[in-house]
């Protein structure tokens, strides 16, 4: 083995020094890029619209251009915010109560074999049911008002936050546990400090696919027995064959979604910014 001459150490060191002090490469996006891309992809596929409008001569009827819904949305506007309301604390009224009630029954499920036996099966059988079939008696037993439509929402969104929750908390990885148990630690400091905190990505997970699904069960809840909100509006606007203003509530219902998941990739990355940064 030839020995290391003092120099080279030194140019090691220096080398080692450099390298901790170069500042880390950005591999996100920019600002400009996270709007503009997607603004971007709007406006072409509004203009693919109007195009294939014109194109094909679509009756308004049938098919209203994108100048046509827009106008409706100025022309409805103050309506179409009120109700745009209506389905939004629907649908954040039903999210919040799926995660209070999803969360702790992941936890019952991922820490006791038992409960998880139980209750496993009768989770994939609520889910298996078209939630369509179940509206209408939703309705019949708790009436026209909101909350049929808070249990549809819960019903659709429970089933995935207590999937990635139960995933989450199982990933943990055998090392981590064996280290807080040699520390003493209790049940209560392991499960916080070391399962749920790793869970907390994939929790995420599941609360991003909930989110969108929160929306659809206001909507089918709207649609089977409802006086207000964008699922009524569009129930209405068929019957006059007023085909652009459900259009209109169809936009809306798609921005309220977006706004909803980008608030929610917002949370996680003030929430969990190690999560990103291992990402």
């Amino acid at each position: 083995m030839t020995a290391v001459s003092a120099p080279d150490k030194g140019l090691r060191r220096d080398v080692a020094a450099r390298a901790r002090t170069r500042p880390a490469k950005q591999s996100g996006t920019s600002p400009l890029a996270t709007v503009g891309l997607p603004a971007l992809a709007v406006v072409i596929i509004a203009a693919l619209w109007w195009l294939a409008t014109v194109a094909f001569e679509i009756p308004e009827y049938l098919v209203p251009g994108p100048q046509v819904v827009t106008g409706r949305l100025v022309e409805l506007g103050p309506y179409l915010l009120q109700q745009t309301w209506v389905t939004l604390g629907e649908t954040l009224a039903g999210f919040v109560l799926s995660i209070l009630i999803g969360i702790p029954v992941a936890m019952a499920i991922a820490r006791f074999r038992v409960v998880e036996l139980m209750v496993y099966p009768l989770l994939l059988a609520v889910n298996s049911v078209p939630k369509v079939a179940i509206a209408p008696i939703l309705v019949v037993w708790m009436g026209f008002g909101q909350t049929p439509k808070i249990v549809m929402v819960i019903l659709l969104c429970f089933f995935p936050i207590v999937l990635s929750t139960v995933s989450g908390l199982r990933s943990t990885p055998s090392e981590l546990v064996e280290l807080s148990r040699s520390l003493d630690a209790s049940n209560l400091q392991e499960f916080r400090k070391i399962r749920f905190r790793w869970a907390m990505p994939q929790v995420f997970v599941g609360l991003k696919n909930a989110i969108s699904l929160a929306v659809i069960g206001a909507v089918i809840a709207e649609f089977v027995g409802a006086s207000s909100g964008l699922g009524f509006v569009i129930v209405q606007s068929g019957a006059s064959a007023d085909t652009a203003l459900a259009f209109a509530a169809i936009v809306l219902l798609a921005l309220i979604s977006i706004v909803l998941f980008y608030l929610l990739v917002w949370l996680e990355k003030v929430l969990l910014p190690w999560a990103e940064e291992n990402r």
